[in-house]
């Protein structure tokens, strides 16, 4: 009597499951995605960078990635983009604003499932509304530039302009104050800085105020002074205030400064999927990739 042949379907099944699950296939992440747009009725895009890999940060071609991706998939819905990094370039977060305003069928809002900071920050100053939990988290804007602090250093060192710019002002001031009978100490200090880069961070830092000014001043902040909006998001401006460009400004803070935050339970359905997307997604962009930007229907990394 001939034997029948086994099926090796169900095997082929598990491999292919725990495959996906190791290398943490997009295709994991598509249901949730479809979850979160139904309980928002919105398009939903997620865009999480690496923390580990400073290579990582938010650059241009972010925002062509993104355009390439909503030009092709016209919903008619708000957007809402679901954004986790630690920043990047000023100018491409304003970019980034500007390619999600022109295609959000109503106001674009962002929803931070842990981590948004500098420039990924500036990008939440763009939408009308910020989606934040009590232990999600925005950050000051202030610039961070590389600094070789000596010769024949491989990786810069990343430190604060304005911390850079004061502590010039500071030695400048005391060496023209008249306190002091010895200017040849503060001459050999000041033999370290460069007039030429001093005026650089002014510009950095001046730039990095203007478009976190522009961009709440049309969006949820729209109808104020641009001065008012100023002194209102001081603390997300200057370093002096946070000590620390990595300080954590909670979603208390942020309302306090006058901005538009909508808290999310932590106990509610919409943040137990949300979450399961941020843990998904962030296993992908520190094991696997430097940037994911997906949709239900559409995944890019880099």
């Amino acid at each position: 009597m001939a034997t029948k042949k086994r099926s090796h379907s169900f095997k082929d099944s598990a491999f292919l499951t725990v495959s996906k699950e190791t290398s943490q296939d997009a295709s994991l992440r598509k249901h949730l995605i479809v979850k979160l747009e139904k309980a928002f009725d919105a398009k939903i895009v997620t865009f999480f960078t690496s923390f580990s890999d400073r290579n990582a940060q938010i650059d241009d071609a972010d925002a062509e990635m993104l355009e390439s991706i909503l030009a092709s998939e016209p919903s008619g819905k708000r957007l809402i983009l679901i954004l986790n990094s630690p920043g990047g370039q000023a100018l491409a977060a304003e970019r980034i604003v500007n390619v999600c305003r022109a295609y959000s069928a109503g106001d674009f809002e962002v929803l931070v499932p842990h981590m948004a900071k500098s420039a990924a920050t500036m990008i939440c100053f763009g939408a009308s509304t910020i989606h934040m939990s009590k232990t999600a988290e925005l950050g000051p804007v202030d610039p961070q530039v590389p600094y070789w602090s000596r010769e024949g250093q491989q990786q810069p060192e990343w430190i604060s302009a304005e911390e850079y710019v004061r502590s010039y002002d500071r030695l400048i001031e005391s060496a023209s104050n008249g306190k002091s009978p010895r200017l040849e100490p503060f001459i050999q200090q000041l033999n370290r800085y460069d007039a030429r880069f001093i005026e650089q961070l002014r510009s950095v830092q001046n730039l990095s105020a203007d478009i976190s000014v522009r961009l709440l001043s049309s969006g949820m902040m729209r109808g104020q002074t641009a001065e008012d909006i100023r002194k209102k998001i001081d603390v997300f401006l200057t370093q002096a205030l946070t000590s620390s460009h990595g300080r954590m400004l909670s979603h208390e803070e942020a309302q306090k400064c006058g901005l538009s935050i909508k808290l999310i339970d932590l106990h509610s359905d919409v943040w137990h999927i949300m979450w399961q997307l941020y843990v998904r997604s962030n296993w992908a962009v520190t094991y696997r990739n430097q940037k994911v930007i997906e949709t239900c229907t559409t995944a890019v990394n880099a």
